[in-house]
């Protein structure tokens, strides 16, 4: 009867915020992972087939790719851990801001957390200790370890600001693509543009994608329209859109859950402290 109790008074105090915010989390992570490793495929095998004939002139670039890919495989592991931390996090410290506050009866895992995170009872005998149940111990036990929302709070906002880089970047192939396309769309309507057709290009080396020594770096005119019509351009400029929103949404998660959690935090803090509101 204890475990499902303590089941229900957790569901009851569900911290929905938390909830938003991890699903929102995986979500975005899975998809700027999944698609921004197809998309750095696909920019490979674009390079290599229309912009460079030489090998040693997007070696680099592979090497760079590939690195890239292996740190999203990393990122991927790190995010689901570190996002099933905070959720349970954000459970234990949820469930003690709405103790104090007394929005729900208290629990065997409200008084494991209570007893760790708002000072809780103190110069408990031998003998109460001993009657204690086993599941308050394991709950003791897990809050000890989670409830510190000090640290997530500083853990999650130098996050939230590294993964902030990470969105201004992720935006770069995007426009890199859709300049591509915008060019490509000139092509096609030569009446609604004034310059040649022949002029018009799209040059790998301006981005720095290749050198300047690479032959022939730069795709013009006609040849430009027919890459962009191929399913390989298609695919990669729609991977890269993907990714970048997924980089949005993984951002969203990380700001709900540093506000969430810095919330908590100022809350169980001040009561602590028998500060009043």
């Amino acid at each position: 009867m204890g475990l499902l109790e303590c089941c229900a008074r957790c569901l009851v105090g569900a911290p929905f915020a938390s909830l938003v915010a991890t699903g929102l989390c995986f979500f975005g992570v899975a998809l700027f992972c999944g698609c921004g490793h197809e998309a750095l495929t696909g920019t490979e095998k674009l390079i290599e087939t229309y912009f460079s004939k030489n090998y040693q002139d997007y070696e680099y670039l592979i090497n760079v790719i590939h690195a890239f890919q292996y740190v999203i495989y990393g990122t991927a592991s790190f995010f689901f851990l570190y996002g099933a931390l905070l959720l349970a996090e954000g459970f234990y410290t949820t469930g003690a801001v709405r103790q104090i506050f007394g929005d729900y009866k208290t629990t065997i895992c409200g008084k494991g957390l209570s007893a760790t995170v708002t000072g809780g009872q103190k110069g408990r005998g031998s003998r109460g200790q001993h009657q204690a149940h086993s599941l308050e111990r394991v709950c003791h036990c897990l809050g000890k370890w989670l409830g510190h929302p000090d640290k997530f709070v500083g853990i999650t906002y130098a996050l939230t600001v590294v993964w902030l880089l990470v969105f201004a970047c992720s935006a770069v192939p995007v426009y890199i693509y859709f300049n591509t396309w915008t060019t490509c769309q000139s092509i096609a309507a030569p009446s609604k543009t004034s310059a040649s057709i022949g002029t018009l290009c799209a040059d790998a080396r301006m981005y720095g994608v290749l050198p300047w020594n690479a032959f022939p770096g730069k795709v013009c005119g006609s040849n430009l329209l027919s890459i962009c019509k191929t399913a390989e351009f298609q695919m990669t400029f729609h991977l890269f859109i993907a990714a970048f929103v997924g980089a949005a949404a993984t951002l969203v998660s990380l700001l709900t859950f540093m506000i969430a959690a810095t919330y908590n935090f100022a809350v169980l803090k001040l009561m602590g402290r028998g500060t009043k509101f």
